[in-house]
C-alpha cells in the first residue's frame, strides 16, 4: 500500500504562487508516474500535471501558460507541483496520485492511489 499526504496550500492572493507537496509512504513510488489533479465545488475532478517516473517527462492541460510545473524527487519519494501567478478560477482541492504504471496520464483511472487533498484558495 502507498499512503500520501498533501501539503501546501493555502489562501492566497491573486498573482501569488504557491509550492504543493505530496510526500508517498509505505513503499516506493520511485518507478511509477505522478499527477496532480484538484477539483472544485460543483465540478469533476479535473488533470493539473503529470510526470513519468524519472522525471524527464512532463504532461499538461493545453490551457497551461506556464504557471504549472511538477517535479519529483525519488530519493525523498515526494513529487511537487509549483503554482504561480495563481488566478480565483484556481480555486479547488488539489490531490496527489500514483499512476499504475511508470507513466504519467491525464486519465484518473490511471492511478490507483491518491492522497486525501490540500485546499487552495486564491482570492480576487
Amino acid at each position: 500500500q502507498v499512503q500520501l499526504v498533501e501539503s501546501g496550500g493555502g489562501l492566497v492572493q491573486a498573482g501569488g504562487s504557491l509550492r504543493l507537496s505530496c510526500a508517498a509512504s509505505g513503499r516506493t513510488v520511485r518507478y511509477r508516474g505522478m499527477a496532480w489533479f484538484r477539483q472544485a465545488p460543483g465540478k469533476e475532478r479535473e488533470f493539473v500535471a503529470a510526470i513519468n517516473w524519472s522525471g524527464d517527462s512532463t504532461d499538461y492541460p493545453d490551457s497551461n501558460t506556464v504557471r504549472l510545473t511538477i517535479s519529483r524527487d525519488n530519493d525523498k519519494n515526494t513529487a511537487y507541483l509549483q503554482m504561480n501567478s495563481l488566478k480565483p478560477e484556481d480555486t479547488a482541492v488539489y490531490y496527489c496520485a500514483v499512476s499504475k504504471n511508470g507513466h504519467g496520464s491525464r486519465n484518473v483511472n490511471d492511478y490507483d492511489y491518491w492522497g486525501q487533498g490540500t485546499q487552495v484558495t486564491v482570492s480576487s
